[in-house]
């Protein structure tokens, strides 16, 4: 673990988070150790994971102070919704919240054609918000899930957070999945 040269760079002394973000060469028991460590020493606040999937958290809850990971940051957006079929259910019933990144699919990188897919311009025209902003209402729409979009801009953090106002309907969201349905079968996790 090496959060020392973090807090120089971010002139404080503590980290609100600290996420481990690949399970890595060490054993996920010394990990765990290492965070409850460095919350003992007061240099984090919490812990969490990136990119485990169910089995990585099955074996992480098992583990003496595993059961205290604040979160599990995974890709997530409309087009990559695997983690839908038992990770995303798991942490709500553990009342965990997931982090979904690259919730735009990278600006449409991820899926080629998701921006401009015409039941998510449908919706957008309804509401008078742009694409982007549809595909980022879908993903916290569901139970605690909280989304890490990129922002470049003071533009893109106010179109981001306006979001926030934003709630599809019903019908809007069963329009989405049919257009993008939820797996019926366990996918491997999508990294990027």
């Amino acid at each position: 673990m090496h959060a020392k040269p973090v807090y120089a760079r971010l002139n404080t002394d503590y980290l609100d988070l600290y996420l481990l973000h690949w399970s890595g060469s060490f054993a996920l028991e010394e990990t765990v150790a290492a965070m409850e460590k460095l919350i003992a020493q007061g240099k984090i606040r919490r812990w969490g994971v990136s990119n485990l999937d169910y089995a990585d958290m099955q074996e992480l809850w098992q583990l003496p102070g595993g059961n205290q990971c604040a979160t599990n940051q995974v890709l997530y957006h409309l087009g990559s919704r695997g983690i839908e079929y038992d990770l995303l259910p798991w942490c709500q019933k553990q009342q965990m919240p997931v982090m979904a990144y690259s919730p735009l699919a990278q600006a449409g990188r991820l899926r080629n054609g998701l921006l401009k897919n015409a039941v998510v311009n449908e919706i957008a025209h309804a509401h008078n918000i742009s694409a982007a902003q549809v595909l980022l209402a879908w993903v916290i729409s569901h139970q605690g899930v909280m989304a890490i979009p990129k922002a470049a801009t003071i533009a893109h953090v106010q179109q981001n957070a306006a979001v926030l106002e934003v709630e599809l309907s019903s019908a809007e969201l069963a329009m989405l999945d049919k257009a993008y349905p939820a797996p019926k079968e366990k996918t491997a996790l999508d990294m990027v």
